[in-house]
């Protein structure tokens, strides 16, 4: 069992910040990649930012390019979604995800059958 948990939604004025956490614990792959996925109401899930075990394969979304970082603190197993710039278009449920990093390339980041384990998702909300 995987469990993982994000944390670090709320609401915030555009222009401002966030940081997103996101802890992985229990069994999981010896080396693992983490990602970062949103869905909007009424909208599909889509990809946000993704980064492999050792950090040498980071890939944000084109729309977030610039304003978001993702990072990842293996010691705690948590990856971080630093978000600043934001807009209200930003305003989603941010999930979090975990899966196997072998397979994490240019072409595969953003399809959500990468990734294994999945968060409840955690509520950003961005006002105008």
């Amino acid at each position: 069992q995987v469990q993982v948990v994000e944390s670090g939604g709320g609401l915030m004025q555009a222009g401002g910040s966030l940081r997103l956490s996101c802890a992985a614990s229990g069994r999981t792959f010896a080396t693992y990649a983490m990602g970062w996925f949103r869905q909007a109401p009424g909208k599909e899930r889509e990809s946000v930012a993704a980064i492999s075990w050792s950090a040498d394969r980071i890939y944000y979304t084109t729309s977030v390019k610039g304003r978001f970082t993702i990072s990842r603190d293996n010691a705690k197993n948590t990856v971080y979604l630093q978000m600043n710039s934001l807009k209200p278009e930003d305003t989603a449920v941010y999930y979090c995800a975990v899966g196997d990093e072998s397979r994490l390339v240019a072409t595969t980041w953003r399809s959500p059958r990468l990734y294994d384990y999945w968060g409840q998702g955690t509520q950003v909300t961005v006002s105008s």
